[in-house]
């Protein structure tokens, strides 16, 4: 199976949609930051999240970023995407056990407490959009549905899960992001209405659509979305999404430079090689001496 993202448009045009699957990026963050079940399930619907919000970059060169500050034990997320759907992110606290909330489910509201969700668009002009909402319930769909109706004031519904297997792997993860035109008529936002009503869960649907393996990724995903918006529904475009860091030896050195002639001379003098660490992907870029003195040459 391979990850991926749709959008289209529904209902007469009055509403736009995209929807991911987003199994191998939790999957692939859960080995990189070796997190706990709840650790995964925040980490994996954010990236998700992410992944959807850079998929709705004009520009090729767009970074959209979500933080997640909180006073609960895994302290925050962050997750960065490009217009590509590439993403990557890092959860604070990796490792946070608590029991399971009062549906029985990971307790990702607990783990994050109360805090503050950041979205940050470098959309190329001097200076970043930056928009902030209280969290409303931790859970992470509901705070992102808050942001877009207060922040960017469209009314949107967005669902986002992750289900775990017994030995602590993830089994599914995926989600939605539903928007109202502004010309949708009450009649549509009826519609939506029943439609998010009857629908239980996002886990609950890919599990239950993925038993039917003569189907492609789109395509369970289309019925995702058919099967809260009916049948007027259009796919308009089908993207890959991958957990990806764009981190390089390269990139470290620019950074490594960045920090001044002194910085360097400073290191150079203590006499022990320098270890350049990415959050992202774990990778580690060590500087010898002998390179750190090359930097200066």
């Amino acid at each position: 199976m391979s990850d991926c993202i749709i959008k289209g448009m529904a209902l007469g045009n009055e509403v736009r949609f995209f929807a991911a699957y987003t199994t191998d990026i939790a999957e692939k963050a859960r080995q990189i930051h070796n997190t706990s079940p709840i650790c995964t399930a925040a980490l994996g619907r954010l990236l998700t999240a992410g992944a959807m919000m850079g998929s709705m970059s004009k520009n090729d060169s767009d970074i959209i970023t979500l933080r997640i500050t909180g006073n609960g034990p895994a302290k925050g997320l962050t997750v960065t995407s490009d217009s590509h759907a590439n993403v990557k992110g890092i959860v604070y606290e990796p490792i946070v056990d608590l029991p399971p909330n009062l549906e029985g489910h990971l307790n990702v509201g607990d783990a994050i407490g109360d805090g503050i969700l950041y979205v940050i668009k470098d959309i190329g002009l001097k200076d970043p959009y930056v928009g902030q909402v209280p969290l409303v319930t931790s859970e992470i769909a509901e705070d992102l549905t808050y942001y877009f109706a207060t922040s960017e004031q469209i009314p949107t519904s967005v669902g986002l899960g992750v289900l775990m297997n017994h030995d602590n792997t993830v089994d599914k993860a995926g989600g939605f992001i539903i928007q109202l035109m502004p010309f949708a008529s009450e009649e549509t936002i009826k519609k939506i209405e029943d439609g998010l009503a009857g629908f239980k869960s996002v886990t609950s649907f890919l599990s239950s659509a993925f038993h039917d393996r003569s189907k492609s990724e789109d395509e369970i995903l289309t019925d995702m979305m058919r099967s809260i918006l009916g049948d007027d529904v259009h796919v308009e475009d089908k993207m890959p999404t991958e957990y990806k860091c764009n981190c390089s030896r390269e990139r470290v050195t620019k950074a490594l430079i960045s920090v001044g002639r002194k910085e360097i001379e400073n290191m150079i003098n203590d006499g022990e090689p320098i270890n350049m660490h990415c959050e992202f992907c774990n990778t580690d870029y060590k500087f010898s001496i002998e390179e750190l003195k090359e930097l200066l040459a």
